[in-house]
């Protein structure tokens, strides 16, 4: 009898099944709250890189354009080495950066720019003559625009092309273009009213950038959210006309040489470089003229009319 009642007291003592699933339950949301807590602040230090190095180097064949390879070159880097952010999706922890999508748009615009160029002047004879095939496709892929993930709802139920796809499908008509050339199948007038031609776009792009930078100097307070977008997509910008015009600098190197612009060259090329490796811990947007807070806009828009200054001065130059 004894041992019975011992028994059910040790059974009664055990504990129940249903607390156990409860308290299993409860940690187990406890691991998922944490997980997504940690979701998306690891993905993000993961994922962000804003890759400024200059001192990367882009191998054209022989008889190619080294600024060709250089847009070649960058495209596999955002789009293949590093992430795409600009289409990541919200469920991606990328999606909730700002400077690295900014940036990466900011390359994006000046390597559009590039190939326009190569298109309307410096991969055809003349203007009336037909346009490259390759530079036409490479041209239309950069236009794509930059936040296109693999499905858009409000656009179409079907899987469409992604952005980091169509500018890697211009990258390799650029490579197929590149190839050509160096093979004598295709056109690269290494003409001083080209590269004049090409310059003035440029001038004129880094203008609309200034202005985009004066208004938000205006608009913005120190430490506004949106001051940060505007620094890192000019600095993405400045990034990739500093790489694409220390390119062309070995494309039209006769031409240079001839117009005796090489030390106006190397003075763009250097406030070029002063903004591309602009890297504030914190952008802050203070006034031009305050005592405590600095003004990243200010300097970089300094540094940004220096360049396009020099630009023209070389523009100048060659239309002598």
């Amino acid at each position: 009898m004894m041992d019975k009642i011992a028994l059910g007291e040790r059974l009664r003592a055990l504990p129940r099944p249903e607390g156990r699933a409860a308290r299993f339950t409860i940690g187990t949301a406890a691991l998922i709250v944490l997980a997504a807590l940690l979701y998306y602040p690891i993905g993000m230090i993961m994922v962000h890189r804003i890759d400024d190095d200059t001192s990367i180097i882009a191998e054209a064949p022989q008889g190619g354009s080294e600024a060709v390879a250089m847009t070649i070159r960058i495209i596999d880097r955002e789009t293949r080495e590093n992430s795409w952010t600009p289409m990541a999706p919200f469920f991606m922890p990328s999606a909730a950066l700002d400077n690295m999508p900014n940036f990466q748009t900011g390359i994006r615009d000046a390597l559009s720019r590039f190939t326009i160029e190569l298109t309307d002047q410096i991969g055809r004879v003349r203007g009336s003559s037909a346009a490259d095939t390759d530079l036409e496709a490479a041209t239309g892929f950069l236009k794509y625009a930059p936040d296109v993930w693999y499905y858009n709802i409000s656009e179409s139920l079907l899987p469409q092309r992604s952005s980091a796809e169509q500018y890697r499908n211009a990258a390799d008509a650029l490579r197929n273009y590149n190839l050509r050339l160096s093979e004598g199948n295709a056109v690269f007038e290494r003409r001083a009213d080209n590269l004049l031609g090409t310059l003035e776009r440029f001038s004129s792009d880094l203008g609309s950038a200034s202005a985009a930078t004066g208004d938000a100097l205006e608009e913005y307070s120190a430490f506004s959210i949106y001051a940060d977008d505007v620094f890192y997509h000019n600095k993405g910008r400045l990034y990739g006309y500093y790489m694409l015009l220390n390119a062309l600098q070995a494309d039209f190197q006769n031409v240079i040489s001839e117009k005796e612009v090489a030390s106006l060259w190397a003075q763009m090329l250097a406030s070029l470089h002063a903004a591309a490796i602009m890297d504030p811990l914190v952008v802050i947007n203070g006034s031009p003229d305050g005592l405590l807070l600095p003004s990243h806009l200010s300097a970089q828009g300094f540094y940004l009319l220096r360049a396009r200054t020099q630009l023209k001065e070389i523009i100048n130059v060659l239309l002598k």
